[in-house]
């Protein structure tokens, strides 16, 4: 009587694990699949000179100030750069958490400039696996600056436009890589040029030390000729977060601080010491919840 009492309580204890393990199954199959997307890809909208993959949320209105000083081997009459300013300031509006648009003025040449950036793809895991961000971004330059040489410009011969394609991958929680695909055409370029149009390749990136720092690089070779006058774009900097701002400090050859200008117009070489400090502010306002 015992054994069969034990034989009945052990196929009962069976079933009962059985039936169970039936039930999650059912439970697993009616949850709907998650998808999860890549957050902070980089703290800013910017690596450094160049444009991020990060676009802001819907109705979220950006500030942003930029300051580029004199070249560090300017000496100690220049303070090493500090009496030379160049300013950038800038606004820019989310329409969307994918599509953005922006205008600036740059006391550098005098320019304005405008840009629009969208969002075509979100790194993401899940049901769908994207293992990248892809971002279309395009830009017009005016440059107003009163010409010397007698050359009378009227308003499309001082115009740029910039086309790139942001690509970018969050490796890890960490480390974060961006190629940049980039082409810009001058409408006029001067004599001792070599082409209205520009080609190049942006490489980006940034490490995470803290929660609220990173430190990022960036290099922009150009692929056609640039003659002798002008060099590749080269930069490093620090992102630093304090709530709704995000405070980069940089080091580049560059002087421009919108594409046409650091991708195509840099003169400084950054090896030979033509390095400038700057930084960038930005101050983001939710306008829309």
């Amino acid at each position: 009587m015992i054994k069969y009492s034990l034989v009945l309580i052990l196929g009962l204890t069976c079933f009962s694990l059985i039936a169970q393990d039936d039930l999650l199954s059912m439970l697993e199959d009616e949850q709907e699949p998650t998808q999860t997307f890549t957050q902070s890809s980089f703290k800013g909208t910017r690596i450094i000179n160049g444009h991020s993959v990060e676009t802001r949320r819907e109705g979220n209105l950006d500030f942003i100030i930029s300051h580029r000083f004199g070249t560090l081997n300017s000496g100690s009459y220049e303070l090493w750069g500090l009496d030379q300013s160049n300013i950038r300031i800038a606004l820019e509006y989310s329409l969307s958490d994918n599509f953005t648009f922006g205008a600036g003025r740059n006391s550098f040449e005098k320019t304005y400039d405008g840009f629009v950036k969208y969002k075509l793809l979100k790194q993401q895991t899940g049901i769908k696996n994207i293992p990248i961000s892809v971002v279309w971004f395009s830009s017009i330059t005016a440059k107003t600056l009163h010409r010397f040489d007698g050359v009378k410009a009227n308003l499309n011969d001082k115009l740029a436009y910039t086309n790139q394609i942001l690509i970018a991958r969050k490796i890890n929680s960490s480390l974060s890589l961006q190629i940049s695909p980039t082409y810009i055409h001058y409408n006029l370029i001067e004599l001792d040029e070599t082409s209205n149009d520009v080609l190049a390749v942006g490489i980006g990136g940034r490490y995470k030390i803290t929660n609220r720092l990173t430190v990022n690089a960036e290099y922009f070779p150009q692929l056609s000729d640039k003659g002798n006058q002008y060099q590749d774009a080269i930069a490093f900097g620090v992102d630093i977060e304090t709530g709704g701002h995000v405070f980069q400090l940089q080091f580049s050859n560059a002087t421009a601080m919108i594409e046409k200008g650091f991708v195509g117009e840099t003169k400084n070489d950054f090896f030979g010491g033509d390095i400038h400090f700057g930084f960038n502010i930005s101050r983001a306002f939710q306008l829309k919840k």
